[in-house]
């Protein structure tokens, strides 16, 4: 019980560490504008650079420590049975552990040093390879950070289309041209029929048994969800669904917006890089043209993209049996998930950044990366996610015309009369 505890702390611990990092740059932003709006206020004294400086290291710091010790460590002692020859036990576990670890980071040293090697062959580059502290893992996290950008690219476009399902099923939809009292009496006699066949099967027949016990759970689903919908009322299923659609909408065309835009500034402005020219400090100058309400905007938008980003994540088919179940997650699956959230989260104000949601110089290992004052990573970057964001809203708002247009081609009537047009 002990040994469980102490991995599901180094996991518990990381998904707070991942919460800070999606956290810190709304609460930079926020705090710029409450110093630029009181700036004499005795009692705001405590909020200035440097606690925001210093927050911004110590989410880099503890991002390093979860990602390269604690989780790499839960999950080798989770593996870990002791070596050979020596009496079975903790401390056989912990020592086949710490040597499996230091054996990891001397293969990822390896890696990023014969990595570096090859894309920055020069002298200074060379000795600066040997500086463990200043270059090496600062380094080392710029790479992890660029694939984490590469994986939010990958499943925040997805996402954005998927949150109108994911909200579609949480709420009530209007029952439009529909009776559901219909709908709900032609259930109930399939679940009577579905039930009476289960009862009338021998025990012999497992095969059919478990079908129809499937077929009947869903039936009950389908009924309780209809019951649900009918139980609801008239302003949850008129107003708040529509509501909510329509704010969707405006969140994700907003964000559209606003990369368009930067890839315009990009090309006329070099200052709009991430790793641009610095900006006047925390607290001197608004960082939105509209002031607090631009920044309210703009922190919406960034814990829209976070939580887009995870529906996303967890709507790819590569990473499906990634998704935690209730009461059926194994230590292995949850220790993945943090390190798959810690990512996406470490990557989230990099992101934000890069496309210009928010104009918030980054701070700290943030603002380190190299691969932000590529003028043509960057470009492509924005390119790249407005595209497939447009592409991904097209296929999800027209794939009922186009499943209805593939039933009538199916029909050889009309596709006939297609071919004879």
């Amino acid at each position: 019980m002990t040994l469980f505890s102490s991995r599901l702390f180094l996991s518990t611990f990381t998904l707070a560490v991942s919460a800070g990092a999606v956290l810190l740059l709304p609460f930079s932003i926020i705090s710029n504008e409450i110093l630029l709006s009181f700036p004499q206020n005795y009692y705001i004294q405590w909020l200035n650079g440097s606690l925001i400086h210093g927050l911004w290291n110590l989410a880099s710091l503890f991002s390093n420590l979860c990602l390269f010790v604690l989780m790499p460590f839960a999950f080798f002692f989770l593996e870990s049975e002791g070596f050979a020859g020596l009496k079975k036990g903790i401390r056989a576990r912990i020592l086949e552990t710490l040597v499996m670890l230091l054996l990891l980071a001397l293969l990822i040293l390896g890696i990023v040093w014969v990595a570096s090697a090859l894309i920055d062959n020069d002298a200074a580059s060379m000795e600066s390879l040997y500086d463990l502290w200043e270059f090496y893992l600062p380094y080392l996290y710029s790479c992890i950070s660029l694939m984490g950008c590469l994986l939010l690219l990958l499943c925040t476009p997805v996402g954005l289309s998927r949150m109108f399902t994911v909200m579609g099923q949480l709420l009530v939809k209007p029952a439009i041209l529909e009776d559901l009292d219909e709908q709900i009496y032609i259930i109930t006699l399939e679940e009577e029929s579905l039930q009476r066949r289960l009862n009338g099967l021998s025990s012999s027949v497992e095969y059919n048994i478990m079908e129809l016990e499937q077929e009947l759970e869903n039936v009950k689903t389908l009924k309780t969800k209809l019951e649900r919908r009918k139980k609801a009322s008239a302003w949850e299923r008129n107003l708040v669904y529509p509501a909510v659609m329509i704010l969707l909408l405006i969140e994700t065309s907003i964000s559209v917006l606003l990369v368009a835009c930067n890839i315009l500034c990009l090309l006329v402005d070099e200052t709009a890089m991430p790793k641009g020219a610095r900006g006047p400090g925390i607290g001197n100058a608004s960082l939105s043209t509209f002031g607090f309400v631009g920044a309210a905007l703009e922190i919406i938008l960034i814990f829209y993209l976070m939580v887009s980003s995870v529906v996303g994540f967890y709507s790819l088919r590569f990473f499906g049996n990634f998704t935690p179940r209730k009461d059926d997650t194994t230590m292995t699956k949850i220790i993945g998930n943090c390190v798959s959230i810690l990512v996406l989260s470490s990557a989230l104000p990099v992101m934000s950044r890069t496309l210009g949601i928010t104009r918030f110089d980054l701070l700290g290992d943030f603002g380190r990366f190299n691969w932000l004052g590529n003028f043509y990573i960057v470009l492509s970057y924005n390119l790249l996610f407005a595209i497939v964001t447009t592409l991904c809203l097209v296929r999800k708002f027209t794939s009922a015309v186009r499943e209805e247009l593939f039933k009538a081609l199916g029909n050889p009537e009309v596709y006939g009369y297609f071919c004879f047009c």
